[in-house]
């Protein structure tokens, strides 16, 4: 199969832009494939319908466009939604009507931060006519407990229960090589230092002890780098190591003998530390607004769908949470941007005000 390099919207003309806009934005409208005689009813330049198949066809050949059927109709592939998307997408505001229907859900005053949250779920899978995700806020609370649960080699399951009984369930890509030792070493050591502290203050406190710990290495490793004896290779790196030389001329000096040994047992202290930095990083990963389309919708495993996710920000303006909507690659890209944009400011300034009270 002979493979194309992606293109770009300025590889393209004015016509064979435009063919490609309308073929993609009737295609979100309608759901089925646009022939070349509906564009040239509507195309600013007046051009056959001969010259409209030469142009679709070249799009195809790009890999922005495709042919479902035997039929002359084409619909938009997922690199050409991503380049629509990215490129030629209009977004506008809110429609009155569909603001109208956010700002109900707010009205309730006595809601708690859960139920405003279900409330805004249910409401966005009615207004949109897709399926809801919202996040909950970031928790700020001291841990009690910390578990890491291993689901296959690239996914792991972090279980987080907090002082005040909560428990947040989290799936997380772990550092490559880890295995499921490695994540009960990670629990083991996260579990005596959590008590009392927020997940934030943990990780500064994982981060001080990496510190500490690179730090006495280098004293110890010094004498024999400067003697010649050993080297660092990738010196900082993730692959640093710490190479002695000429090894049999220690032997006999035990002293020099225990020094290397402590430093291989620091340095794979140092390395597990680093992993577990690696673990609290990724717990607290947030993501920024975001259109994911088709295949790049791993987060549901759901290839045919995509995904319109926002964040919402404290009064600090930190990522503390996000919602967004999930439905078919044809969705309709420019209303629902700003709709979930929208409602996600509105959850982030409700948020905040009910943390201060």
């Amino acid at each position: 199969m002979t493979t194309h390099p992606q293109p770009i919207l300025s590889d393209l003309n004015d016509r064979t832009r435009e063919v490609f806009r309308r073929v993609v934005e009737g295609y979100l409208d309608s759901g089925e494939p646009v022939g070349s005689r509906t564009l040239t009813r509507n195309l600013s330049e007046k051009v056959s319908a001969a010259t409209v198949r030469n142009v679709m066809q070249d799009l195809e050949y790009l890999g922005l466009l495709n042919s479902p059927h035997v039929s002359a109709g084409r619909v938009p592939t997922q690199m050409g939604l991503r380049m629509f998307v990215d490129s030629l997408l209009e977004i506008g505001t809110v429609a009155p009507e569909d603001q109208e229907r956010i700002d109900a859900t707010f009205g309730v005053n006595e809601q708690n931060v859960a139920t405003l949250l279900d409330d805004v779920g249910a409401a966005l899978s009615v207004i949109t006519g897709g399926a809801s995700v919202v996040l909950a806020p970031k928790r700020e609370a001291s841990i009690r407990h910390i578990e890491f649960v291993s689901l296959g080699p690239d996914r792991a399951l972090v279980v987080l229960v907090f002082a005040d009984g909560q428990v947040e369930n989290r799936v997380f890509v772990p550092p490559p090589g880890q295995t499921p030792y490695s994540l009960r070493e990670a629990a083991n050591f996260l579990n005596a230092l959590a008590e009392g502290r927020t997940l934030t203050e943990l990780r500064t406190s994982v981060s001080v002890e990496i510190t500490s710990r690179r730090q006495e290495i280098d004293s110890l490793a010094g004498q024999l780098v400067e003697s010649g004896l050993a080297v660092w290779e990738n010196a900082g790196g993730p692959s640093e190591r710490l190479i002695v030389r000429g090894r049999a001329n220690l032997i006999e000096d035990v002293a020099d003998q225990v020094e290397i040994d402590r430093i291989r047992v620091l340095f794979d202290d140092l390395e597990r530390k680093r992993d577990i930095a690696g673990f609290l990083n990724l717990t607290e990963a947030g993501e920024g607004v975001r259109i994911f389309i088709g295949s790049e919708n791993k987060l549901f495993s759901l290839s045919g769908s995509s995904l319109v996710v926002s964040p919402y920000m404290n009064a600090d303006r930190k990522i503390i949470g996000a919602v967004g909507v999930i439905g078919p690659t044809r969705l309709n890209y420019g209303r629902i941007v700003p709709i979930v944009d929208y409602t996600a400011q509105l959850v982030g300034r409700l948020v905040s005000d009910r943390g201060k009270g």
